[in-house]
């Protein structure tokens, strides 16, 4: 292996977590440096509805 690719291995381990905490909890649980960010995809919504809301936002 290369040298670069070894370092990586070596390094210490820190996660992003996007959506599901327990995934996040299980890391943290395993004393990996970790944080979570809560995300949900955006509802799926009608077109008018979509139509609506985009001239609000």
């Amino acid at each position: 292996m290369s040298e670069e690719i070894l370092k990586l291995f070596r390094s210490e381990l820190k996660v992003v977590n996007i959506g599901l905490e327990t995934f996040y909890r299980a890391l943290v649980d395993q004393g990996v440096k970790a944080v979570h960010v809560i995300w949900q995809p955006p509802p799926k919504l009608e077109k008018e509805y979509e139509d609506i809301l985009s001239k609000i936002l």
